[in-house]
């Protein structure tokens, strides 16, 4: 499945919006940059690599050649880019509990859009406008959003440690300060392993649901 990459999870997501309303959604994301505690929320979900949004206005597509003919676009588009641990439906139902609010004034004016509550209609809706990924490279699979941190964090305590060590210090005094070292980490230095794709076995249970279900339907009208 190329939406996936070890443990992480990319999800594209593009959505009409009325061209004379584009001007509103880039001054609702203008503000939320402008107050990080809106994004409160998103902040605190620890399976999330990152998120963006882009707003591409209907004139603003580029070229890709000199003969390319100008195309007359009836929409504007919000382009929304993620990556994530965990599957798919845990990633949208998280984003959802987390900030209902902010989804609903970040996709407030796009064509069609359902609000991220309740959910079956939001799903319906992600999935509907999700591109599925041609290409995904992740230069760490086997890590999650919380591996990378723990490592950055082991990272800095070590090289602090090793600019604050004693040389003169006795080898009592330097494992006393090592195994604080180590009991501080501790929750830092899990081992990384390779396991189960949640998201790809949800996906198979959904594709084994849609062929019953459509057995079923078959066997109704013969």
């Amino acid at each position: 499945m190329s939406n996936i990459a070890g443990k992480a999870y990319a999800i594209n997501v593009i959505t009409p919006i009325r061209w004379w309303t584009t001007w509103l959604n880039k001054l609702i994301f203008w503000f939320a940059l402008k107050r990080p505690k809106f994004l409160n929320g998103l902040q605190t979900l620890s399976l999330i690599h990152y998120a963006r949004w882009v707003i591409v206005g209907r004139n603003e597509f580029p070229l890709l050649s000199p003969d390319q003919p100008k195309e007359n676009l009836r929409y504007s588009y919000m382009l929304f880019f993620s990556n994530f641990n965990g599957s798919w439906e845990q990633y949208v139902d998280s984003f959802t509990f987390a900030i209902p609010s902010g989804l609903d004034m970040f996709w407030k004016w796009n064509i069609r859009y359902p609000k991220s509550v309740p959910l079956t209609p939001f799903h319906d809706y992600i999935r509907y406008n999700q591109i599925q990924t041609d290409h995904y490279y992740n230069a760490y699979p086997i890590a999650t959003a919380n591996d990378v941190k723990s490592a950055k964090k082991l990272h800095l305590a070590l090289m602090d440690f090793d600019a604050r060590l004693d040389v003169q210090a006795s080898d009592d005094a330097f494992q006393k300060s090592f195994y604080k070292l180590l009991r501080d980490l501790q929750h830092d230095m899990a081992t990384m392993r390779h396991t189960p794709i949640v998201s790809m076995a949800a996906q198979n249970v959904q594709m084994r649901l849609a062929a019953d279900r459509l057995r079923r339907e078959n066997a109704t009208y013969e």
